[in-house]
């Protein structure tokens, strides 16, 4: 059975760039996924699709292949692919000046294969039936795989169940700390070999979504948190949330915005499982809203000392 043209399988076009093909990809999955939709035989096949569109085109040598026509969707070899290979070599040497075919070029060819045979190098020749080639073992090709998580799964780790092109389902294990754009091997579950060949590998491409909250630099964590006038001048106790639940944070008196507050050991972890970062609070001073008249008044009677850290500064003189 042929399949869809995948540039058609993506909706996008030749001249698509890998960017391209990767955000279309990932929007295809995240809406065809079988486990968003149970029970739905034509979504799977569907889904079956696109990831099979994507492992071919987002590979530049294969896509480069397909696209010359010298293989077809499936990744299989095209028949003829042997003379358009050689057609392509500047002007086409198979085809006359009317369209046909230059047969003294065909009748070398013949000759130079006639004679391999005879040498031992092969057995028979492309046009006899004097037998084929003796097949070789080829290592099966791999195979690519984008699968987006939560920054909070990139965290703590997650299990999660990953759909390869050939339709088959694996789990895999993400360990905690994974960070965005790393890439995890699954060995022996890519194509498979050729007369016996091992097969190849897949290739997990993980991207972690941002948080509406957290940073992460490395292997700390970094967190924005509002504080209102009174806390940041007499000081409070207040709950902030971490990667492991929330704890309570002591803002120091007289604390100005800007000022960063450390929590050891709650940033993110190795692949151990071992807490090995800190996660980092920076104060982000808030004035209430709507405005309160008591603090405008009192502001008002204050306002002559409001310039002091400017002329600390040396930038009020």
């Amino acid at each position: 059975m042929s399949m869809r043209d995948p540039y058609q399988v993506l909706g996008l076009t030749r001249s698509s760039s890998q960017d391209e093909i990767k955000s279309a990809y990932r929007r295809l999955a995240k809406k065809m996924h079988p486990d968003l939709n149970p029970g739905k035989p034509e979504i799977e096949r569907q889904f079956k699709d696109i990831t099979a569109a994507y492992d071919l085109l987002s590979d530049p040598g294969k896509r480069g292949r397909f696209d010359r026509g010298e293989i077809d969707a499936s990744g299989a070899e095209q028949r003829g692919g042997f003379w358009r290979s050689r057609a392509g070599r500047g002007r086409a040497p198979f085809e006359s000046a009317a369209g046909g075919v230059e047969t003294e070029d065909l009748f070398e060819e013949f000759i130079r294969t006639a004679t391999r045979g005879r040498r031992g190098e092969r057995k028979g020749g492309p046009f006899g039936r004097g037998g084929t080639d003796s097949a070789q073992p080829q290592r099966g090709a791999d195979v690519k795989v984008p699968l987006t998580i939560a920054f909070l799964e990139a965290a703590r780790g997650v299990k999660k169940r990953v759909a390869l092109p050939d339709g088959k389902t694996v789990e895999l294990v993400v360990p905690a700390g994974t960070e965005d754009g790393q890439q995890m091997r699954l060995k022996g579950q890519g194509r498979a070999g050729i007369a016996g060949g091992e097969p190849g590998d897949a290739f997990i491409d993980i991207a972690v979504e941002p948080h509406p909250l957290f940073e992460r630099k490395g292997k700390d964590l970094h967190l924005h948190l509002p504080v209102s006038l009174a806390e940041a001048v007499l000081g409070a106790a207040v709950t902030v949330p971490t990667l492991s639940g929330k704890v309570t944070l002591r803002i120091p008196k007289g604390s100005n915005g800007g000022t960063m507050l450390r929590l050891k050991g709650k940033g993110f972890s190795d692949a151990k499982g071992s807490l090995v970062g800190d996660q980092y609070v920076h104060l982000k001073l808030m004035v209430p809203e709507p405005s309160d008249p008591e603090l405008e008044k009192f502001l008002e009677r204050w306002k002559p000392r409001a310039y002091e850290p400017r002329k600390r500064a040396g930038l009020d003189q």
